[in-house]
């Protein structure tokens, strides 16, 4: 079992059929504000998409889920199931090589985005519905739920199935 940070264990374990929460980080990356942001204006909100995401994930992002995950007594090597916010190809492209994920790893989000696309922050949840979905998870696997988002930050959590 992975060593959580609080939370009452299911009274029954039976009942539920994916992953629990384990724990969470959130982080904010230096001097990126307007990296991914929104304006708010007088016909709504706009999104300002700076073109060094990329750049900005592969410059933080693994360094970043290696403590997290070492904080855990774990590597990235230890994640059965990768569920990443699909935030376009070039991010997950960035995604992938700063993890240094095996081949297939981000299958579950490739579909995501070629079928619905970027739905902005729900996305993620739909990556979640079609993991747990697939059942392929042993019991106490760690899974790794990112998402990357406005300001430009990252949201960490970690799953046990």
């Amino acid at each position: 079992m992975l060593r959580g940070s609080g939370g009452a264990e299911p009274a029954d374990e039976a009942v539920s059929s994916g992953p629990r929460v384990v724990a969470t980080r959130s982080r904010v990356y230096p001097d990126s504000h307007r990296v991914m942001a929104w304006d708010v204006s007088n016909s709504g909100f706009q999104i300002v998409l700076g073109a060094e995401v990329p750049d900005v994930v592969r410059r933080y992002l693994g360094e970043d889920v290696e403590r997290f995950l070492a904080d855990h007594g774990l590597k990235p090597a230890d994640i059965q199931a990768w569920v990443c916010h699909p935030g376009g190809p070039k991010v997950l492209h960035a995604v992938a090589e700063s993890l240094d994920l095996p081949a297939g790893a981000l299958d579950v989000t490739w579909r995501s985005l070629a079928a619905i696309g970027n739905l902005s922050s729900a996305s993620v949840l739909y990556v979640l519905r079609d993991t747990i979905a697939l059942d392929r998870h042993t019991r106490g696997a760690p899974g790794l739920l990112l998402a990357l988002g406005p300001g430009f930050a990252s949201e960490l959590v970690l799953l046990e199935w």
